[in-house]
């Protein structure tokens, strides 16, 4: 009989020594496998306010509203964070051609005093944001939007189920409205893509419609 592990939205993220050291922000998946190799935590320490990735090999168990973390995981200060921004140049494929309306290069710092900064030629300096997850995963948001095969909106992504043998999905809690929650229990196989922010599904609003209807807590 699988082990179901249970991943839910804004769930309590505990250390093996039961303190409180955040919340699950995302869970990361392999978008064709539907397996997760990660969550991102969300860090709720007072002056270090940040995502961290962990293993889900690190989780220890599961709750509707908890996520243990095995010993190993200590307070979540060792592991990468979620996103980090690197300042890189990028040169265009062809240098522009000299011409009276090309500007020239503006020389940086004061003359006598600092050295001067000549940017070469074409150069150019952007930041990027690189997400610390495996090669070929997603990580799914909290709450993500679920569209039908047709286009519409069913719901949003409240809870994932998985078996822990494998750390394979094998349902998605899906729940729509504000003050009374309808939440429909939809399988795995009926899941096309998967993306951080959207969730497609191969079937039609109408079977989601017809799923039995799940009671959930608010």
């Amino acid at each position: 009989m699988e082990k179901k592990m249970q991943l839910q939205k804004k769930a309590n993220v505990i250390a093996a020594n039961g303190q409180s050291i955040g919340r699950i922000d995302r869970v990361v998946l392999n978008p064709v496998t539907k397996v997760i190799t990660n969550i991102v935590v969300h860090k709720s320490a007072l002056f270090n306010k940040e995502d961290k990735v962990v293993p889900i090999t690190l989780v220890a168990e599961t709750t509707e509203d908890q996520i243990v973390l095995r010993g190993e995981a200590g307070e979540l200060d060792s592991f990468p964070p979620f996103e980090e921004r690197r300042v890189v140049a990028e040169k265009p494929d062809e240098e522009p051609s000299q011409s009276m309306n090309t500007p020239q290069p503006v020389n940086y710092g004061i003359p006598g005093v600092s050295p001067a900064f000549v940017p070469p030629p074409g150069d150019q300096f952007i930041t990027q944001i690189e997400q610390n997850i495996p090669e070929g995963t997603v990580a799914m948001k909290e709450g993500a939007k679920v569209v039908s095969s047709e286009g519409e909106h069913v719901g949003n992504v409240e809870r994932v189920f998985a078996d822990t043998s494998i750390d394979q999905i094998t349902h998605l809690l899906v729940s729509r409205g504000m003050f009374v929650k309808e939440a429909k229990l939809v399988p795995v196989k009926w899941v096309m893509t998967m993306g951080e922010d959207e969730v497609h599904l191969r079937v039609k609003r109408d079977s989601v419609e017809e799923l039995e209807d799940v009671s959930i807590a608010v």
